[in-house]
């Protein structure tokens, strides 16, 4: 399976709301796990006294798992009556454990959202004529597109293609030198120079960057006026094969307002597959692999594309709200002091269009085990004596699928001050195939908050090391990325690949098997034959972490070189 999921943001300047407590199905008792539970490791970092007990069970993890994948929850889709059943399940949770309201008295912040659906996406279609000939490309088979801007209605014809690499103004490589792209359509290759180059000097060689972020292309092209921008698909360089970028293109996306979300905003984007691609490019007269490759050294220059692109179509875009559920555990001696966990509850969906029986992404994976993560953990603390001395916030935050837009909504509007905020604390797609050797810190070697976890994984018996993936740009993927954008050191880890049972070849089978047949689709379910010895294995440690953060005075810094900073303390 994918140790650490996905998602890319950037905080926004939003004004903040409360609402009331939603109505919802009455929730039920969490039916227990359908198999035997490998029992548990003792808990790391005891105290002096003896009086801790980590009291993370699996078999309690299990069941709240089991309970948030399931049929009744309806794939937790933002904006749907799954949200509603999910969102109140996950507040009657924290009540029971003892938590309080996190959100200045209330359990919920809602975050403003735009739903935008294309009208008959099946019948959508990209016409191209060119040079050497004319192709059509037909929606979900060779391509996908929609309005980031909420228009309803939009027209191309006959719209200049400008091939313009990998999309990037940096302060020394700029992909758009000497070309104007004002009202064309622009062909972006995904991920970075870095990667496509193979040059450890050249951006960070095979670590993607903020600029290889799929947000980031489509914000760079909005702001230099492109009509439209489509980005080429490759699974090795986005991370994800081109059905994760169909499913989350065919249905209603959701986004921010864009009164809530300052900047230019493409009224057309998609993404192309590689192939098609190839047939554009041809239909033009010019190679795709010779200007792929020339997109990879520095100096490039951007290529005018003897074609242009024609397409139409509907959108009907609809306002609505979502929330973040947020609980927490006010310290005993620094209340205003905060450790933030977050994880978030949202997912796809359902979609009763889909070929078979099973039309629910459930995401018991991404990201059941998260939420069912963080309620486990504050329980943890709601039982710790003595309590902690700084309060411990617990945020299952929305719209994570959408771009981290719950998360980034919070970071504008913090329940605790970000400068009394010491760490957050976010966990995504939590590993079910056993124990492992090793744990996986994204974004290693950033901040302070290396040690906290290196100290809990040892007394585990188990080393840190950095990002196994990291073409795949996990660090920009996930909520934590807006908490660090903020000045807020995060922490972001889980178990690693190499398993105690099958080491690596193991480990990378199960992430490969998880990335190609079940993330973001219907078969991400819950399967009781999961071993549950790694979960605890991290939650333990990620409450240790929690639990040291909770007691101390001085706040985590940001280590020399990091990408980010915060103020001293």
């Amino acid at each position: 399976m994918v140790r650490i999921a996905l998602a890319s943001a950037i905080v926004l300047a939003l004004t903040a709301c409360n609402r009331q407590e939603p109505t919802a199905p009455a929730a039920t008792a969490a039916p227990p796990a359908t198999s035997a539970v490998p029992a548990r490791p003792a808990p790391v970092t005891p105290t002096a006294d003896g009086k801790f007990d980590a009291a993370i069970k699996a078999e309690d993890f299990a069941a709240r798992l089991q309970r948030l994948a399931s049929d009744q929850f309806e794939g937790r889709k933002p904006g749907t009556i799954g949200e509603r059943a999910t969102t109140a399940w996950i507040k009657d949770q924290f009540e029971q454990i003892g938590l309080k309201p996190g959100n200045n008295g209330s359990w919920f912040q809602t975050v403003p959202m735009i739903q935008t659906t294309l009208v008959d996406a099946p019948a959508t279609t990209l016409a191209v004529s060119g040079a050497k000939g004319n192709e059509t490309f037909a929606f979900a088979r060779d391509m996908v597109l929609g309005s980031l801007d909420a228009s309803t209605e939009v027209e191309l014809k006959d719209s200049p293609i400008v091939f313009v690499g990998y999309g990037v103004d940096a302060p020394d490589w700029n992909d758009f030198a000497d070309v104007d792209v004002k009202g064309k359509t622009i062909i972006i290759l995904v991920n970075d120079p870095g990667w496509g180059n193979q040059d450890a000097t050249l951006f960070k060689g095979r670590t993607l960057t903020y600029y290889g972020r799929w947000t980031y292309k489509y914000e760079e092209a909005a702001r230099k006026g492109a009509a439209a921008a489509f980005i080429v698909h490759e699974t090795p360089g986005a991370g994800y094969p081109f059905g994760v970028v169909e499913s989350g293109w065919a249905g209603p996306r959701l986004s921010l307002p864009p009164s809530e979300e300052p900047g230019p905003r493409l009224k057309t984007a998609g993404w192309l597959t590689e192939d098609a691609a190839r047939r554009l490019f041809a239909a033009a007269g010019a190679d795709f692999d010779a200007l792929k490759k020339s997109a990879d050294v520095r100096g490039f220059k951007p290529t005018a594309l003897d074609a242009k692109l024609s397409t139409s179509y509907r959108s009907k875009v609809d306002n609505a709200t979502s929330e973040n559920v947020i609980g927490v555990l006010p310290g005993s001696t620094r209340p205003d002091e905060a450790i933030v966990y977050t994880a978030h509850w949202d997912h796809l969906g359902k979609d009763d269009t889909l070929q078979g029986e099973d039309h629910i992404y459930n995401g018991a994976i991404d990201n059941a085990t998260g939420v069912a993560g963080i309620i486990e953990i504050a329980e943890a603390f709601a039982k710790q004596q003595p309590p902690p001395q700084r309060s411990i916030v617990f945020n299952a935050v929305t719209l994570e699928e959408s771009g981290l837009l719950g998360a980034a909504y919070y970071v504008a509007h913090p329940s605790f001050a970000l400068d009394k905020t010491v760490a957050n604390i976010n966990l995504d797609a939590l590993p079910v195939d056993g124990p492992t050797k090793n744990v996986t810190v994204i974004g290693l070697g950033q901040s302070e908050l290396d040690g906290y976890i290196e100290e809990a994984a040892k007394a585990q018996g188990r080393v840190i090391g950095g990002d196994e993936e990291p073409e795949k740009g996990f660090f920009f993927r996930s909520d934590h990325v807006n908490f660090a954008r903020a000045g807020v050191p995060a922490l972001y880890a889980a178990g690693g690949l190499d398993l105690v049972d099958g080491g690596e070849a193991a480990g990378r089978k199960a992430a490969d098997d998880y990335t190609t047949n079940r993330y973001h689709k219907p078969a991400d379910n819950y399967d009781p034959a999961w071993d549950y010895r790694g979960v605890v294995q991290d939650l333990e440690a990620l409450y240790a972490v929690g639990r040291k953060l909770g007691d101390e005075t001085t706040f985590p810094q940001w280590k020399p070189g990091a990408d980010f900073a915060r103020p001293k303390k």
